[in-house]
């Protein structure tokens, strides 16, 4: 690759340093100059003129004040390109101290063919008018560029100062609004705000937002369009290519940084002996140019030659305005009306764009011009709309904001804009329901136009309180209201459009907290589903495919509640999979929809024979008593039952026992051997209670089956469970007015003994008690009956061996 010869490391390290440190701060004041433009008659005051023509008449007027000691030379210049030396005529000199120049200025006009104009004040000497303009002729791309530079670095030192200033002032006249304002002055100025800075302490956010300044101003292509680059090849070296790059601070960022550095270079390799060039930006306010200086002027040589550059030379470059919400809706009447606008950086920098108005058409044709202004702080064109007579608009209108760039009509983008008028409000179906006492909550109203809406306020319970909203869409608007403290009842939004003196009321009602709805889980076959979810308690019906639920029953476990709804038709109303809708209905009226999907049929079994098997070889099996009552199984025998299914019976499926507290439960299945297939749909099922439950179940036993997936079926009762005492003998005195005794061990699960049938009279047996004999009355021959405490609704008979004691 070929290098130039400057490409040196030492060259490339000096480079670096320089745009490094390059953060110019232009903060010495030079003196002012009053230009004013004049084309086809009309003249604006330099502020307003981004660009020159050819035939354009300037007048220049230096201000230096009376008692100015240096004279200054002022000369005004235009160039051609950088490759064609400007004619010596393009030159046009002028003594500042000329009693005339002070009084009148001097009038230039702009040549055809001229592509730049810049002036010179110069301190004077012999001989400065021709080497200043020898100079110009012998180089004229490095003036060209220096001109270029001038105009770029002061367009963005525009959009910089104007967002400094306003940050300042934001930050001490109104803190709270910075971090929004900011926002707008970013998106407004092309300016990079960094949001991290709004994450520190208030105090500190002012110098985090103006830190960096060099790297706030974005690119932006309007303002480089309007300066275009005249010179390629050579004038493009290292420290432009530089300028372009994140070491340089700019990368994304504007040529700012770039510009100066250039500038400063190229002034800096084109002075002599006599004169050093130094750059000056500019600052205009209405006609007058403001100049800003880096370095202090030298009266010694070499004398410094400051150096201005006015608009370039060509066609106009139009501000590409763009409307930041083009399908936004804007109220007519609102006071101070803000129409957000972006694109154009420089409509809110400076005074090029100016004379705006807000071109709306009337009723009949008739048209309103509303004055409208750029600032930057409010993120666009802001509308005096003190003017406007509803009467003479139709209800929905356009605006087209119209103004000048200069000398040229520019049109800008159009505003759907609309009248107040009455208002049908209207809720969605979902939000009628969404107030809920005790937080914050946001409802959706609608109606055929909402934008003029300005004020909003709600009001309970005889108190008002403003609410936060904002427009959402050309028909609707979004209202924060806050129930925090207040109790459930009707609520009153007021609705209040700009130019109306009376609000809009709309009726609401506020709900204390709705109940949280899961799930129903419903079984297709089955007659009764279960609602989950909490606070359950506020449900008063349930409507599934236009058949009512009844509430069957309500459990609650923690904060969980499953309420059982139950209908006679249930059982044929849905098919496996099926995906409907329970329509519930609250306590208060609220609806609430709840999707849910029907599960697969429940398992069924049905119960064939049973039988309790005791092993009569045992000591501690066998026992005297002979239970009355065939469904109570004894926790010492074995249960047999036999189950029988419809449809083939499933190897996967299990059956579970347990007692109806849940207290003690087991699982039956092929695998562990408490089922055995007696065919393809019978099983016989084989349970001991005493090895399965432990020493302590009692009570009601059921069962019920359960699929592979979990799926269990209803429960069916399966016989009531009861632990035996052991009984051994009774013993009876030789008096038949004595009691007898009762021997035997676990006496404690008897609740009362009699010696009849009808239990008239019968001894109770205490609660704690935990003896091995027990007062009885005298047996009927060898006869006792007795009730067991696991079922004492049954009446037992015992037959026992009577000793003498």
């Amino acid at each position: 690759m070929i290098r130039p010869p400057f490409f040196s490391l030492p060259f490339i390290f000096l480079a670096t340093v320089w745009v490094a440190q390059a953060s110019p701060t232009f903060d010495l004041v030079g003196p002012p100059l009053s230009v004013k433009v004049t084309r086809n008659g009309k003249t604006l005051p330099i502020a307003e003129v981004p660009d020159l023509q050819p035939g354009d008449r300037l007048w220049l007027h230096p201000d230096l004040p009376h008692q100015q000691q240096a004279r200054y030379l002022m000369i005004a210049v235009f160039l051609r390109g950088s490759t064609n030396p400007p004619p010596e005529n393009w030159f046009v000199r002028a003594e500042t101290w000329d009693r005339h120049v002070q009084q009148e200025g001097i009038n230039v006009t702009v040549p055809p063919d001229a592509q730049q104009a810049l002036f010179f004040l110069a301190p004077e000497t012999g001989g400065d008018f021709g080497t200043l303009r020898s100079n110009v002729r012998a180089r004229p791309g490095a003036f060209v560029r220096a001109t270029q530079d001038l105009n770029q670095a002061s367009l963005d030192r525009s959009r910089l100062n104007a967002y400094l200033a306003a940050v300042t002032r934001i930050s001490e006249s109104d803190p709270d609004a910075l971090k929004e304002t900011t926002k707008l002055l970013g998106r407004s100025l092309n300016i990079k705000v960094d949001s991290d800075c709004f994450t520190k302490p208030a105090a500190q956010q002012l110098s985090c937002l103006t830190q960096n300044q060099d790297a706030l101003v974005l690119d932006d292509g309007h303002t480089q369009s309007m300066v275009a680059e005249l010179t390629s090849g050579a004038s493009a070296d290292l420290i432009g290519q530089l300028s372009a790059t994140s070491l340089a601070g700019a990368g994304a960022y504007s040529p700012y940084v770039g510009a100066i550095v250039d500038v400063v270079r190229i002034m800096n390799g084109i002075h002599t002996a006599q004169y050093q060039y130094i750059p000056a930006l500019v600052q205009a306010q209405e006609d007058q140019l403001q100049l800003k200086l880096n370095s202090p002027p030298s009266f010694s040589n070499p004398k410094s030659v400051l150096t201005v550059g006015l608009p370039p030379v060509g066609s106009p470059q139009l501000p590409p305005m763009r409307a930041v919400d083009e399908k936004r809706v804007y109220c007519a009447e609102t006071p101070s009306l803000v129409l957000p606008v972006e694109g154009a950086p420089l409509l809110y920098s400076t005074s090029l764009a100016h004379d705006f108005v807000l071109h709306v058409e009337g009723k009949k044709g008739s048209a309103i011009d509303l004055p409208a202004r750029a600032e930057a702080v409010r993120g666009g064109f802001v509308v005096d709309t003190h003017s406007v007579e509803v009467a003479s608009m139709d209800p929905e209108v356009t605006g087209i904001l119209r103004g000048y760039w200069g000398f040229e009509p520019v049109e800008g983008p159009a505003f759907h804009l609309e009248s107040s008028h009455k208002a049908n409000w209207s809720l969605p179906e979902i939000d009628r329901s969404a107030l809920i006492v005790g937080r914050k909550d946001t409802l959706h109203l609608e109606a055929d136009d909402a934008a003029c809406v300005d004020d909003v306020s709600f009001e309970q319970q005889g108190k008002a309180v403003k609410a936060a909203y904002k427009l959402v869409k050309p028909d609707e608007i979004e209202v924060q209201v806050s129930l925090e403290d207040t109790r459930p009842g009707p609520v009153t939004l007021l609705l209040k459009q700009a130019g109306m003196s009376e609000p809009e009321k709309v009726a609401v009602q506020a709900y204390a907290e709705a109940p949280h709805l899961e799930d129903f889980a419903i079984h297709a076959g089955d007659a009764n589903g279960t609602l989950e979810g909490a606070r359950l308690d506020e449900v008063s019906n349930v409507e599934i495919k236009g058949t009512a639920f009844a509430a069957a029953g309500l459990k609650r476990k923690g904060n969980e509640d499953a309420l059982t709804l139950t209908s006679p038709a249930a059982a044929a109303l849905f098919k496996p999979g099926e995906k409907t809708v329970a329509h519930v209905t609250l306590n208060d009226g609220r609806k609430i929809d709840l999707p849910f999907t029907v599960g697969a049929p429940r398992p069924a079994v049905a119960l064939v024979s049973k039988s309790v098997n005791v092993d009569q070889s045992s000591s501690s099996s066998s026992s005297p008593i002979q239970l009355a009552n065939q469904d109570e199984l004894p926790l010492n025998a074995t249960l047999s039952f036999v189950l029988q299914s419809q449809e083939a019976w499933p190897r996967s499926q299990k059956i579970e026992v347990g007692t109806t507290d849940d207290s003690s439960r087991t699982t039956l299945n092929i695998e562990n051997g408490g089922l055995t297939m007696q065919d393809g749909k019978t099983v016989l099922a084989n349970l001991n209670p005493q090895k399965s439950f432990g020493p302590s179940a009692f009570g009601p036993l059921r069962f019920r089956p359960v699929d592979e997936s979990g799926t269990a079926g209803d429960w069916q009762p399966l016989g009531n469970l009861v632990r035996i005492p052991t009984l051994k003998e009774v013993r009876c005195p030789v008096s038949p007015q004595k009691e007898c005794t009762l021997v035997g061990s676990n006496l404690f699960l008897l609740d009362s003994v009699s010696a009849s049938q009808s239990f008239a009279p019968s001894m109770p047996v205490a609660v704690g008690f935990a003896g091995s004999s027990l007062s009885v009355p005298r047996p009927s021959g060898t006869l006792l009956y007795i009730k067991l405490r696991d079922d004492p609704s049954a009446v037992n008979l015992v037959a026992l061996p009577v000793m003498p004691e």
